[in-house]
């Protein structure tokens, strides 16, 4: 009797094995269609109505959000339950060094006057509160020429690129920037314009 239940065992274990690793593989082996459904359900933005853009890199992003998953929720539940608009300009601590909030009020300037930036320990999550701007983004490996040079204390470095695109920032959708990400933020449109922006800075390691 203990014998012939023996093998219905190890049958349903074996599949409870297999069932479990396919609902729990990491999302480096996601299919692109796994990816995109995560990405559209949109769960990580904790309540937040606001909607990410296309051009974050969805794989990239899934990876690191469920490798520190409780930085990211915390990164979203700020953005989610506090007020923005009202937050005052500077830094704000939401896990000391690991996460924290930068808000800042400018003026959109031209082209020219920036240049494309890069990190290296932090991925940024931006946000247009108020206002309207031009970010210009490209792969890192479209690096030209330095601009100055990586500076570890502020975790950036400047440069050109060979080539780029531009997205329009706006309060209707944040961006996520990952060292892999060379942007370019803070750029007018047709004018310049008054713009309030919060940038959450995740540690990535």
């Amino acid at each position: 009797m203990i014998k012939k239940l023996i093998a219905p065992v190890l049958m349903i274990t074996l599949l409870s094995g297999l069932w479990g690793c396919k609902n729990n593989k990491s999302p480096e082996t996601w299919t692109d269609k796994e990816l995109d459904k995560w990405f559209t359900k949109a769960e990580f933005l904790n309540g937040w109505n606001v909607q990410p853009d296309n051009s974050i890199n969805r794989k990239t992003f899934a990876i690191n959000y469920f490798r520190n998953k409780e930085r990211w929720d915390k990164a979203f539940m700020f953005l989610s339950k506090s007020n923005l608009s009202t937050l005052a300009p500077g830094r704000h601590n939401i896990d000391g060094d690991n996460l924290y909030a930068s808000v800042t009020d400018y003026l959109t300037k031209d082209e020219s006057e920036a240049g494309f930036e890069a990190h290296r320990k932090y991925a940024d999550i931006q946000y247009v509160v108020r206002g309207k701007e031009i970010i210009q983004i490209a792969p890192i490996e479209k690096k030209d020429s330095i601009m100055q040079g990586y500076d570890e204390s502020r975790d950036i470095e400047f440069f050109t690129t060979s080539e780029h695109k531009a997205l329009e920032a706006v309060p209707e959708k944040f961006f996520i920037f990952f060292p892999s990400d060379a942007h370019k933020p803070g750029l007018k449109t047709e004018m310049p314009d008054s713009v309030r922006k919060v940038v959450i800075k995740v540690r990535l390691d």
